[in-house]
């Protein structure tokens, strides 16, 4: 593969590309940590961060703002967050008010909480893997790696069993591989509507649920806003889910495609930990970091990015950078940890990460292990990747059971 022809990944679709990007991020960072290019059907240039060392300092470099406000108004981009209330949030927001907006949705959201999710995230796995006993065939998306993270953060969140049907669709409305721009505000005016009115049940009737804690969480006095809160459940309903979904899916494909490294999964469960560290730097479930934006000239990598220039960290491809990790292409669950940028880096560094790792943790090897012939029903080369830049989104994965 020429330069011209892995620079295609981001100038224009194509599926074959777009299904394993790696080959050609490869030959780009050969050429050279950051690139320039313009995304397909989109306006205007990019700056696309491949290399490791240099992922890392975009995602902590202050020169660069996820708050598109603070750019001069002529240059300001669209925020394509706020169409789903994800704007203004921690994700569109600089310290200090992300520092203060951080620790107060921390204090909800502890590793305690999730830890004390353990025995209901068996309990979820162990009954979506009950409906697929006596079948020969699934579909692990829709039948496993999507239904799991819905309905834990749906039960953290306090979402009523009797509602979280309704609370899926328009999930998947939102974030799902066939959207359209009608049905993203549909289900982005319903979801609205729907939390606000839970938030103002819980601060009603408060209970357990983490949206009640959220509503009472302080810091020094200050609290967040009925705004702030609203994006705050909507960022960890999507982070909630989506990271996960992912992970599942992918993580599964890649071991069915290296049996060697399934059947060390499947005997030595010492390995669990370290074996979903491995499978989310080999295939990040988040491919590429949300735009930062260059509030003055700045270099990365040796190349000169004006100001106002979106850059974009491509966290799959850094996870592959051979200057960070040995032979990056080979899946070995026993490999040292080297650290990724999975989860991303720094201030932003993904708050559901405990919850996505715990959910894999359980997930994977119970799906292993109750089908021991687990299998593709299709060829590799066959499985669609939904058409984004951001998420490594399998479309679906149909697989045999026995």
């Amino acid at each position: 593969m020429d330069f011209e022809s892995a620079l295609e990944v981001w100038t224009a679709y194509h599926a074959d590309l777009r299904r394993f990007p790696y080959d050609a991020y490869a030959v780009l960072r050969e050429h050279g940590p950051v690139h320039a290019a313009k995304p397909a059907k989109e306006d205007g240039l990019a700056w696309y961060v491949v290399g490791y060392e240099e992922a890392r300092q975009a995602l902590t470099d202050p020169r660069l703002t996820r708050d598109v406000t603070k750019l001069p108004v002529a240059d300001r981009p669209v925020e394509p967050l706020a169409a789903i209330g994800l704007h203004p949030s921690m994700l569109t927001v600089d310290p200090p008010e992300h520092t203060r907006l951080r620790r107060l949705v921390s204090a909800a959201f502890t590793p305690r909480r999730v830890e004390e999710l353990r025995p209901r995230i068996h309990e979820i796995t162990t009954g979506l893997l009950d409906q697929l006993a006596n079948r020969d065939r699934a579909e692990l998306v829709e039948e496993f790696a999507l239904p799991l993270p819905i309905t834990v953060i749906c039960e953290l969140l306090g979402v009523p069993a009797g509602e979280q049907a309704t609370f899926r669709g328009w999930i998947r409305d939102l974030f799902g591989s066939a959207r359209d721009r009608a049905a993203v505000r549909s289900a982005s005016a319903a979801l609205g509507a729907y939390l606000g009115e839970l938030l103002e049940a819980k601060r009603a009737r408060p209970d357990e649920c983490l949206v009640s804690a959220l509503v009472a969480a302080r810091d020094d006095g200050d609290q967040l806003t009925d705004a702030q809160l609203l994006s705050t459940v909507t960022l960890l309903l999507v982070a909630g889910h989506e990271t996960t979904v992912n992970l599942i899916a992918s993580a599964t494909v890649a071991l069915l495609r290296h049996p060697e490294q399934l059947a060390t999964l499947r005997t030595d469960p010492s390995v669990v930990e370290g074996a979903i560290e491995e499978l989310l730097r080999y295939d990040a479930p988040v491919e590429t970091a949300g735009a930062r934006w260059a509030l003055e000239d700045l270099t990365i990598g040796g190349v000169r990015i004006p100001a106002g220039a979106a850059v974009m960290a491509v966290l799959g491809a850094a996870n592959r950078d051979p200057a960070h990790v040995d032979d990056p292409h080979r899946l070995d669950v026993r490999r040292e940890p080297a650290g990724h940028l999975a989860f991303g880096h720094g201030a932003h560094y993904c708050l559901g990460a405990p919850l996505a790792r715990l959910e894999a943790q359980i997930a994977l090897p119970a799906l292993l292990d109750r089908f021991p012939r687990l299998r593709l029903a299709v060829p590799p080369e066959r499985l669609e990747v939904a058409p984004t830049l951001s998420l490594r989104s399998l479309r679906a994965v149909p697989v045999l059971l026995n």
